[in-house]
């Protein structure tokens, strides 16, 4: 994996030591996280509430691209609530016994996040289905003919389900969360913000300008700035002086690959590849997956959004198709399609 590549991976692929890196800048307090402004105030009054009336905060699903705050809202909210916080994700549940046995362990007021839910197996589903709903489980003791079921009371808790492909939860499963939140891509001026702070609490001396010079390639994503800011502080410490002005940052970025949309190798691959071996477009998911030799999840996941985002891709019936800005960026000709079809491309 190529230095720039290495920023969009998913929560459950990051390294021990990635992790721990994470987990010093996360914030601990709703106060202290930056941006998804309506989503924070609304978190604000459903905690306090529950809090108020002493009674477990109600199921919550999030959702949004990798890297936008989702594990770090489920930090926050067991923090607030006054609660313990047990992790897991869904690709990892491979049996019913394993999440009935997460389940009768959680205590009263207790917090279960499950990462990538729409990854859970359907049968191990509808475990959950009682206990979101009636805090029970049933289970199957013995075989054959002697056996017999029964309900586990569990302790009231809340299920903290984060997913970047929401189409993919089951109906069933959605209409038991009673908070559902998106959380988006972020701005140029939060993610200053948010690395302005994740310099001051790793000592890293950055000014305004090479903050913003790093959120301007962070592709809207807070885990990528505070990714890049370490490797930029890597550059800043050996080459320069050890401050990270915009001059430095922009050295260290392109020297990564990482250009001024935050576009990296993976990126200018899927895009060219579509530009150059099919005129712009559309090749299907597949043939794409094939060409760039890529997963189709993680082209799904990981690098479409943000293309989509800053309108480089669109998303056709008939496939993937790259829009003028993309042809423009890499200083291409634009097909006479793509100039007469209004759709392919933003003003």
């Amino acid at each position: 994996m190529t230095n720039s590549a290495s920023a969009n991976i998913r929560d459950e692929d990051l390294s021990p030591e990635e992790s721990k890196f994470e987990a010093t800048l996360r914030p601990a307090r709703l106060e202290d996280y930056i941006g998804q402004k309506k989503v924070k105030e609304n978190l604000r009054v459903f905690m306090k509430a529950a809090l108020k009336r002493r009674e477990a905060l109600d199921h919550i699903l999030l959702t949004g691209p990798p890297g936008v705050g989702k594990t770090t809202l489920s930090h926050i909210v067991a923090n607030e609530m006054g609660a313990s916080l047990k992790s897991t994700a869904g690709p990892i549940i491979d049996k019913a016994g394993d999440l009935a046995g997460i389940l009768t362990n959680l205590e009263e007021g207790d917090v279960l996040f499950i990462d990538e839910i729409h990854r859970l197996n359907p049968a191990i589903e509808e475990i959950l289905y009682p206990a979101m709903e009636d805090y029970s489980i049933d289970i199957m003791i013995g075989q054959g003919t002697a056996a017999r079921s029964i309900k586990l009371e569990l302790p009231k808790f809340t299920l903290v389900g984060a997913t970047t492909r929401p189409g993919m939860i089951t109906a069933p499963l959605r209409g038991r969360f009673g908070i559902i939140f998106h959380l988006d891509f972020y701005g140029i001026d939060e993610l200053q913000t948010i690395c302005e702070r994740s310099a001051n609490i790793l000592n890293v001396e950055v000014d305004e300008q090479g903050a913003k010079e790093i959120a301007r390639r962070g592709r809207g994503t807070p885990r990528i700035v505070n990714r890049l800011l370490r490797r930029v502080r890597d550059f800043a410490e050996v080459d320069h002086d050890g401050e990270i002005n915009e001059a430095v940052a922009a050295d260290a970025l392109n020297r990564m690959e990482v250009d001024e949309y935050g576009l990296d190798e993976r990126d200018a691959k899927l895009l060219k590849t579509i530009i150059e071996k099919y005129d712009g477009g559309p090749v299907g998911l597949g043939t794409l997956s094939a060409a760039i030799n890529e997963e189709r999840d993680s082209i799904e996941e990981i690098i479409e959004p943000y293309l989509l985002q800053i309108g480089f891709l669109n998303r056709t019936p008939r496939g993937r198709m790259a829009t003028r800005l993309a042809f423009e960026h890499f200083e291409l000709p634009v097909p006479p399609r793509t100039l007469q079809n209004p759709t392919l491309f933003p003003e």
